[in-house]
């Protein structure tokens, strides 16, 4: 069976929250566009932790304007699907779900071409606005393929009564090491920094020292994951190897962009370790013309310095620029 092919002046690869903003900027502009995501509408929030409470206040997650009402002044996952559901459906975004983008032939003169799992687009602009949660940051030690191992967290219901490992101390890290430890888990933390980060959220900071200082949540500082068996891992610690008992490892050492993709299409990074990719800061146009790059994606290793909140203008700046 042949592929089919379309056309339209825009493709945004990425249906999350900036990829819906840069949707409603093109609808303003009387852009013809689609967005390509290769999972459910917005895919990574949706698999985000289930008690997720997001750091920003609701109104700095809105989209164009458009009022997000939350229970709290600090909306939780359940709310945000439900805020960015009911835009596109409100809006009739053109968004092609649980479709796959496996390649992008940028072109010169004659625009560029974005295949995936089920089409061929023909295009003569493209936003990549593919977040980060896809690809972790793996520690590489023995025993990280075992079943017992993850590198997300869901729910703690499922670590109740046994005996976890957390690495990290980070937002993520710090979260699920409190909701396993009240849902009857046997918390261990291997963090290594001396202390928990600055990061951490400030009304949530405060709770994990108290935690960790009482001893209701055991913590290595300064100390690594070294190796991971089937019933106990190996900690590195200041003082030498540490083994305990052990039923679950959850290793949140953050996520990374997948810069293959990037340098597939010919976007160049930088050579620093940060692997930021080239674009103008006042229209985010790469070092290829008509492509572009929204959100997170844009601080290469530096995931932590865009967010929703910050990069909701990247939709503006890249309309604008493709209007003109």
């Amino acid at each position: 069976m042949q592929t089919p092919n379309e056309n339209y002046e825009l493709v945004i690869i990425g249906g999350g929250p900036i990829g819906i903003a840069c949707a409603l900027e093109a609808e303003k502009k009387g852009i013809s566009y689609v967005i390509i995501e290769k999972g459910c509408l917005v895919n990574s929030l949706y698999h985000y932790p289930t008690n997720m409470t997001f750091f920003s206040t609701s109104e700095k997650l809105e989209l164009d304007n458009i009022p997000f009402i939350s229970n709290n002044p600090k909306p939780g996952k359940r709310e945000a699907l439900e805020y960015y559901r009911r835009i596109t459906v409100a809006n009739k975004i053109n968004i092609h779900l649980f479709e796959k983008v496996t390649g992008v032939e940028a072109g010169k003169k004659f625009g560029h071409v974005v295949k995936t799992t089920k089409s061929i687009y023909h295009t003569s602009k493209v936003i990549v606005a593919t977040g980060f949660y896809d690809i972790p940051n793996y520690l590489g030690i023995p025993g990280e393929d075992l079943p017992k191992v993850s590198h997300y967290y869901n729910d703690p219901h499922y670590y109740a009564t046994q005996k976890t490992i957390v690495v990290g101390a980070s937002n993520s890290a710090v979260d699920a090491a409190l909701e396993i430890y009240r849902k009857g888990g046997d918390v261990t933390m291997i963090i290594r920094k001396p202390e928990i980060g600055e990061r951490v959220k400030y009304w949530v900071r405060p709770d994990i020292v108290n935690r960790i200082e009482e001893g209701s949540i055991k913590a290595y500082f300064n100390a690594s994951l070294k190796e991971i068996k089937s019933k106990e891992v190996v900690i590195e610690t200041d003082k030498g190897d540490v083994t305990i008992e052990n039923d679950f490892a959850l290793l949140l050492t953050g996520y990374r962009p997948n810069f293959g993709f990037l340098q597939s299409i010919g976007i160049d990074l930088s050579d620093d370790g940060r692997k930021i990719p080239e674009y103008d800061p006042e229209t985010m146009e790469t070092n290829i013309p008509g492509i572009y790059l929204a959100g997170v994606i844009c601080g290469g290793t530096e995931t932590h310095k865009w967010f929703i909140e910050n990069s909701r203008v990247h939709a503006k700046l890249i309309i604008d620029d493709i209007g003109k």
